[in-house]
This record gives structure tokens, sequence and C-alpha cells, in this order.
């Protein structure tokens, strides 16, 4: 089963994520990007969900290009979530190395579609033959 990450501080947000996503997906959640990092290199996630805007000096553009600048984990399909809807905040997204971008208030439905597309394979996973 593929293994999505959800970073955000806002337990209520992880919750309505975990929700959505652990039909498909085995889900894990930290509250903010230094937790993130020691899960990311232990449990090598497939996909992140990652808040923009967290507590603590590091944002979700800064930590989405830190572990695509990582190359044993560049490939992991990062979704940026975030209030900002900007279209330069999109932009800095995608120059960060985003995957994609949803802005808050998200649908949950349209985010595990976006990771259930994104990581399907061919050897079973969810959704396929």
């Amino acid at each position: 089963m593929k293994r999505i990450l959800i970073v955000d501080d806002q337990s209520n947000i992880r919750w309505m994520i975990r929700l959505a996503l652990r039909e498909h997906f085995a889900v894990d959640e930290a509250d903010n990007p230094q937790a993130a990092w020691g899960m990311i290199k232990k449990r090598r996630p497939d996909g992140i969900v990652l808040d923009v805007l967290m507590p603590g000096g590091t944002d979700g553009f800064q930590f989405c290009k830190r572990i695509k600048g990582e190359p044993e984990l560049a490939s992991i399909n990062i979704v940026l979530v975030t209030a900002c809807g900007e279209d330069n905040d999109r932009e800095r997204g995608r120059l960060a190395g985003a995957n994609g971008y949803f802005v808050k208030p998200l649908s949950p439905l349209a985010l595990a579609n976006h990771f259930r597309s994104a990581l399907k394979d061919d050897a079973g996973a969810p959704g396929t033959t």
C-alpha cells in the first residue's frame, strides 16, 4: 500500500485529510517540518500533503524545495495546501518542485483523487487490476 505523509500544524485539517486518504493509502502525520523530516527519511512516503504556512521558521515552499533537493527523495509526489491562492504563490510552489497545489478550503476527495492518479502503478495499487 502506498504511503502518504500529512504535514500540517492544524490537527483538524490533518484529521479531515486522513479520512479522505485512509481508504486507499497508509497515512502518517506530522505537525511540523522538523518532525516530518525524520519520518520522511525513515518511512520514505510515496506522497506528502504539505501545508505552506506553519510555525517554526520553515514554510512549505522551503520544505518542499529541501525534499526535492535530496536525490533519494526527489520522486516523492508533494502537494502543497494553503490559503494562499494567488498566481505568484502557485508559481512559488511550482518552482519549489510541488506536484500539486490545493487552495483551502480544499476538497479532500479531489486531494485523494490526485494521489490515486499520481501514485497508480500496475502492481495492484488501489483502482488498478
